[in-house]
C-alpha cells in the first residue's frame, strides 16, 4: 500500500481521499470561510511570486520619488533600477519552490503573470518616463510597450497547455521574447544614468521639439522590444 493510501486509513475507518492541490485551492477560494480564506489558499510559491510584484511596485514608487525630487539626486532612480533584478530572482525562485513542493495552481500562474507585468512592464516604463521620456508621444510609445507585455502574458496563459512539452512537463520554448528580457532595457537605462545621459541629455536627442509630435527616438527601443515579445515566429528554447 502506498504512503498516500496508508494515510487514508486510521483505526480501520476509511477517510475521504485527499484532494489534489489545485482542487483544494479552488475549494478554499470558492468557500465562504471568512475574511482570510484567500491567505489560506496561497501556497509558499505564491507568496514568493507576490515578492516579485512587491519589487515592481516599489520600483514604480521610487521612480515617482525621483520625479518629485531634485533632478541631480539620482538615488531614487537607482533604487528603481535595483528593485527589478530582485523581481527576476523571485520570478525564478517561485517556480523552483513550486516544483520542490510539488504544488502549483492556476492561481499561481495568474499571479506570476500579473507580477511580471508590474515588474518587467510597468516599472521599466516608469523608469524611462522618470529619466526623460516624458512627452506625449513618448508616453504613447511606452504604453505600447506595456500593452505588448500584457498581450504576451495573456497569450502565454492561454497557450501554455498546448505548447510542446519535454519529459518533465515544461514547455520546450517561449513564443516571443519573455517579458523579463526587459531587464536588458533596464541595463541600458542604468548605463544612461551612470553617464548622465538623462533628462535633457537623453541619447539620440529629440524630434519635432516644441510640437505635439515631440518625441525622443530612444522610445523606439521599448517599442521594438514590445514587438519582439508579441512575435509568433520567434521561438526561444527554455533553459
Amino acid at each position: 500500500m502506498s504512503k498516500r493510501a496508508t494515510r487514508s486509513v486510521s483505526g480501520g475507518l476509511d477517510k475521504e481521499p485527499r484532494l489534489p492541490t489545485s482542487q483544494k485551492q479552488k475549494t478554499l477560494l470558492s468557500a465562504d470561510v471568512g475574511h482570510f480564506s484567500l491567505v489560506r489558499a496561497l501556497h509558499m510559491a505564491d507568496l514568493i511570486t507576490l515578492m516579485n510584484g512587491f519589487c515592481g511596485v516599489m520600483s514604480v514608487f521610487s521612480s515617482l520619488r525621483y520625479c518629485l525630487g531634485a533632478p541631480d539626486n539620482h538615488s531614487n532612480v537607482w533604487l528603481a533600477l535595483y528593485f527589478l533584478p530582485f523581481g527576476l530572482f523571485f520570478d525564478f525562485f517561485d517556480g523552483k519552490v513550486a516544483r520542490w513542493r510539488n504544488k502549483s495552481s492556476l492561481m499561481g500562474q495568474e499571479l506570476d503573470s500579473l507580477a511580471d507585468l508590474i515588474s518587467f512592464g510597468v516599472a521599466p516604463a516608469m523608469v524611462a518616463f522618470s529619466i526623460g521620456l516624458r512627452t506625449f508621444a513618448d508616453t504613447v510609445g511606452l504604453t505600447f510597450f506595456v500593452l505588448c507585455g500584457l498581450t504576451r502574458l495573456a497569450r502565454f496563459n492561454v497557450t501554455v497547455a498546448v505548447l510542446p512539452k519535454d519529459a518533465t512537463g515544461k514547455s520546450k520554448y517561449f513564443e516571443g521574447t519573455p517579458i523579463p528580457t526587459s531587464l536588458v532595457l533596464d541595463g541600458v537605462m542604468a548605463y544612461w544614468v551612470y553617464n548622465g545621459l538623462i533628462l535633457d541629455n537623453v541619447p539620440f536627442g529629440v524630434l519635432a521639439e516644441g510640437t505635439m509630435l515631440e518625441v525622443h527616438p530612444a522610445v523606439l527601443l521599448f517599442m521594438i522590444h514590445g514587438c519582439l515579445m508579441t512575435s509568433k515566429t520567434i521561438r526561444i528554447p527554455k533553459p
